[in-house]
């Protein structure tokens, strides 16, 4: 077996079935990394949604003892939608970031592993691989780097020449040695405005980030979002794409090339109010194929509040009221407390007087007060 001449054709069958890019490296541990994430750890900088296991995250023969080289593979999704809707007062709307448009990628760059595995195996009957999208152990972005698909920008994304940072990496670890590419050059320069541009300052440093503090972490956790953060969600139901819109890199690329990543304007950037009262049932039916979708409605739901809040929406208020009073939640009727304190009026105020009275749990009692509070200081 030739294996140059296999990586040549796997190259090409892998644009047959729309992978965008496709990169080669070796299976040899990622060192450096490795460093960069026990420091990122004893600073506590982890979301906590990653691999705890650091050696697993960086020595690619852990999770594949035969383990020669690695298949890292890009996928183009949109930066702009067609005639997205326009949100107005009365009619406030959230926005979902880019990365969860259309279907969910996961199930998209799966697919297009399988189907490279498939091709392999006919191919070589004695392969081995092990395939991952994000979930898995290895970094997505280590790999997509060392394979040469695109270099690691400032705002911790794998930026490409072609796309910009809006691609979705997926790997495949494999027994067979493919020749490895070569990493391509660092292009940021002295560039900085995703740091600069950082709502919360999460992008610590040139490739650093604190986790913690990523407005696209905070938008997926299910407690209470932490009292700094509060105004600047914005109206982001979930993720966040401002160190990528704000790239330079990535003006003018549209990458409308895969129709499965098109987005439903009417579920990228969807009407606020009425999500915060659908059932799980609906929940999934409207929005179950989307990436934002992974951790259920509660957080989108309470990031739908925040965000009338951030609007001032007086129109919502009956409806905050009503969630404050019924929903069996603390999260969320404590959210609502807190976004009827900063949007104000007479309604809202006796509202949460009288749920002083009411409410028995204390973490949403401190919200109420906190609402009050705001009154008194504000409104």
């Amino acid at each position: 077996m030739n294996i140059q001449i296999l990586k040549r054709e796997l190259i090409e069958y892998a644009k047959s079935i729309g992978v965008d890019k496709i990169g080669f490296t070796t299976a040899s541990p990622f060192n450096e990394l490795k460093n960069r994430l026990k420091r990122q750890q004893e600073l506590g900088y982890q979301s906590g949604f990653e691999e705890k296991d650091i050696d697993k995250r960086t020595e690619p023969t852990r999770l594949l003892p035969e383990a020669e080289s690695i298949i890292a593979i890009g996928l183009a999704y949109p930066s702009k939608m067609e005639n997205p809707p326009t949100g107005k007062k009365g009619e406030r709307r959230g926005i979902f970031a880019r990365a969860s448009w259309g279907l969910d990628y996961h199930v998209a760059v799966k697919e297009r592993l399988e189907k490279i595995e498939n091709w392999l195996k006919e191919r070589v009957p004695d392969v081995v691989v092990k395939s991952m999208v994000d979930t898995g152990e290895l970094v997505d972005r280590a790999v997509a780097e060392r394979a040469g698909i695109g270099w690691s920008g400032k705002n911790c994304s794998i930026i490409t020449p072609e796309f910009g940072s809006y691609v979705y990496l997926g790997e495949m670890i494999t027994n067979i040695p493919f020749p490895p590419d070569s990493p391509i050059e660092n292009e940021c320069g002295e560039c900085r405005l995703c740091l600069d541009v950082c709502p919360t300052g999460a992008l610590v440093d040139a490739g650093q980030i604190n986790a913690k503090r990523c407005i696209a972490f905070l938008t997926q956790t299910k407690d209470f979002v932490p009292d700094e953060f509060r105004g600047k969600i914005g109206n982001r139901v979930y993720g966040c794409d401002s160190c990528q819109t704000v790239c330079p890199k990535n003006k003018g690329k549209m990458n409308w090339i895969h129709e499965e990543f098109m987005p439903d304007p009417e579920l990228a950037k969807p009407l606020l109010v009425p999500l915060l009262k659908l059932s799980n049932k609906e929940f999934k039916a409207k929005f179950g194929s989307m990436a934002g979708s992974w951790r259920g409605k509660k957080p989108i739901q309470r990031n739908a509040i925040l965000a009338l809040a951030h609007f001032k929406e007086q129109s919502a208020v009956p409806e905050l009221i009503d969630i404050m009073k019924k929903d069996d939640r603390p999260v969320i009727r404590g959210t609502c407390a807190w976004a009827l304190g900063k949007i104000g009026g007479e309604l809202a105020r006796s509202a949460l007087l009288e749920a002083l009275d009411r409410e028995k749990n204390e973490e949403v009692l401190r919200e109420i007060e906190k609402a009050l509070e705001i009154f008194s200081t504000s409104h």
